[in-house]
């Protein structure tokens, strides 16, 4: 797909979402975006609107249709006006936290919301539909799953993403549209909430806290939003990544303790506290991302440690954050 393409990104004012919104921008891409700017009930508006901001100026401020994909009637009116070739479906309940916390409406949004999508792209002709799945699905698994490995998901959200991708390849399945799905994991990076792990852990080490680290040895295959992005866009733009499913991650697990520790050693603050582990978590590690490697070209370039610290700048220097630790 090496052409000027129309592309629609639901979701696109997110962490992952505008950054992907930026890269397909360089590509010359013509972007639009549907986001609500929800806040899940959780997220501080001061921060919020903080974070958009910010976003917004890195995107150029793009079409940006503020909307929920709940409401199919709006869904409709935006594809049927965008006419987008492919759609990155990035709009969803972020974690399992925030869908614990009110499943209904992360059913509304992850399910019906996603429906509504779908019918709209079959509707109007989409070539292409990209969605966004989680390491989630795989429920327990250990170093170096693979795409095809049994996904056994553990609490709703996993259990919802999974559930999405089966209905985005039925709709594909019925209609010729191609499908992609793409399962990342434990991303992380500049403008982020602050309600993430790598994000509460890194605030909380700058204002001299305690770190609590739920299950010493479990790990998390923590994956520098720029590379994130940089699979997704090759997902969504190269013509061999039709019809497949590719986990997009770093492939490298680090222990949460493991992860505190270096954080605290980045900041120069901060005790550490481990607790038992998180049971409405499951246990993973770091996925296999031959496939992306080998079909899209997909190249993780940023480790951990680097990503922590490029993380850890862009707080120190943040007009938001940096006057929150002091």
């Amino acid at each position: 797909m090496g052409k000027q393409m129309k592309i629609l990104v639901t979701g696109g004012m997110g962490l992952i979402g505008h950054n992907v919104v930026q890269r397909l921008k360089r590509q010359d891409h013509l972007v639009s975006i549907i986001d609500n700017k929800t806040n899940y009930g959780i997220i501080p508006q001061a921060e919020l609107d903080y974070l958009m901001e910010e976003r917004a100026i890195k995107i150029d401020r793009h079409p940006l249709y503020a909307a929920s994909i709940e409401n199919a009637d709006t869904t409709d009116y935006v594809i049927r006006v965008q006419q987008p070739e492919v759609i990155v479906h990035m709009a969803s309940f972020p974690r399992q936290k925030v869908v614990n916390a009110n499943p209904a409406h992360g059913a509304d949004v992850m399910m019906r919301g996603l429906i509504n999508v779908l019918e709209s792209a079959k509707r109007y002709g989409v070539r292409r539909f990209v969605y966004i799945s989680s390491s989630m699905v795989y429920g327990d698994f250990e170093d170096q799953v693979l795409e095809d490995d049994p996904c056994n998901p553990q609490g709703q959200y996993g259990i919802m993403k999974l559930a999405g991708e089966w209905l985005v390849k039925d709709y594909a399945r019925r209609t010729g549209m191609e499908y992609v799905v793409i399962r990342p994991s434990a991303v992380y990076g500049p403008l982020d909430v602050e309600d993430r792990v790598v994000a509460k852990f890194m605030l909380t080490a700058m204002r001299g806290g305690t770190l609590r680290v739920n299950g010493a040895s479990e790990t998390l295959d923590f994956t520098y939003v720029d590379d994130a992005a940089d699979g997704i866009v090759a997902a969504a733009t190269r013509v061999m990544s039709r019809n497949n499913t590719y986990n997009i991650t770093k492939s490298h697990s680090v222990s949460l303790l493991e992860a505190a520790e270096m954080i605290v050693k980045i900041v120069g603050r901060g005790t550490i506290e481990v607790k038992d582990k998180d049971v409405d978590f499951p246990s993973r590690g770091a996925l296999n991302i031959d496939r992306a490697r080998t079909i899209l070209g997909y190249d993780p370039k940023v480790d951990v440690e680097e990503g922590f610290q490029n993380y850890y700048n862009w707080l120190n220097n943040s007009v938001y954050w940096s006057p929150k630790t002091v």
